[in-house]
């Protein structure tokens, strides 16, 4: 009794998620009205009370209560009922500005080229940060969080699509039209050898180094007179006493 009880709250929920408000939980169905269920189990997990559910209760739900109004395809599920649904329209009252995450490997590559999908089919921007930043964590521990320039990216021809309340979509971004973090700076030693065109060697205990001259060719080092070096090791074995 308490299992099937256990298995309608889930439903009920999960009915409101999938048909009516995904984009409350930072959310966006496909053309066919289907999300990852990946994706989908990420997002109830952030809320207090669902964080225990996995795969198998959604398979509970479809075993116990014959009457779901769920459809699962492959790793895909969708509510049976879309009509409720948030419709993705091209955005007319764009806030100025918007939010958006991108991991931290790819954050300098992105600061060049610009920002691509990369999680999702398209970039998932965020009227509120903290939506952005919710989203962001569902792909890095700690991304980086990017602020949107919307009109200058719209003078570049990005269109931006509205997908609920605070969602936005869009397939590219310029890297001019977005602002972040300040890169980590190179250490002083890479930056050098950089600039030489050598890269920097580890120094182990016990290794040396050859000496170079501007051709590139090996400089020998100065042998040591081996008469003077016998005279050193006679003085290291004189005894101080005799020295007075």
């Amino acid at each position: 009794m308490s299992t099937q009880r256990s298995a309608k709250q889930l439903a009920k929920f999960l009915d409101y998620v999938l048909s009516r408000r995904p984009d409350e939980f930072g959310l966006v169905p496909d053309k066919r009205g289907f999300f990852k269920i990946k994706e989908l189990l990420k997002a109830i997990n952030e809320e207090a009370g669902f964080r225990y559910v996995r795969h198998s209760h959604l398979d509970e739900i479809f075993v116990t209560l014959p009457d779901h109004p769920f459809e699962i395809e492959a790793k895909l599920i969708r509510s049976k009922i879309r009509d409720r649904l948030p419709q993705r329209s091209v955005a007319l009252d764009t806030p100025k500005l918007l939010f958006t995450c991108v991991r931290h490997k790819a954050y300098p590559h992105a600061c060049v080229k610009g920002i691509r999908p990369a999680a999702f089919s398209h970039i998932v921007l965020s009227s509120d940060i903290d939506m952005a930043r919710r989203i962001g964590k569902r792909f890095d521990p700690d991304p980086v969080v990017l602020h949107v320039n919307v009109q200058q990216s719209e003078l570049q021809g990005v269109v931006f699509f509205q997908a609920g309340e605070t969602l936005y979509l869009t397939n590219f971004i310029p890297a001019d039209c977005f602002s972040g973090p300040a890169l980590p700076k190179e250490k002083p030693l890479a930056k050098s050898a950089k600039k030489a065109g050598v890269s920097p060697q580890p120094q182990n205990a016990g290794s040396f180094f050859i000496e170079l001259d501007e051709s590139g060719r090996a400089v020998k080092p100065a042998s040591s007179n081996s008469k003077d070096t016998k005279v050193d090791r006679k003085k290291k074995k004189i005894k101080p006493h005799l020295l007075q």
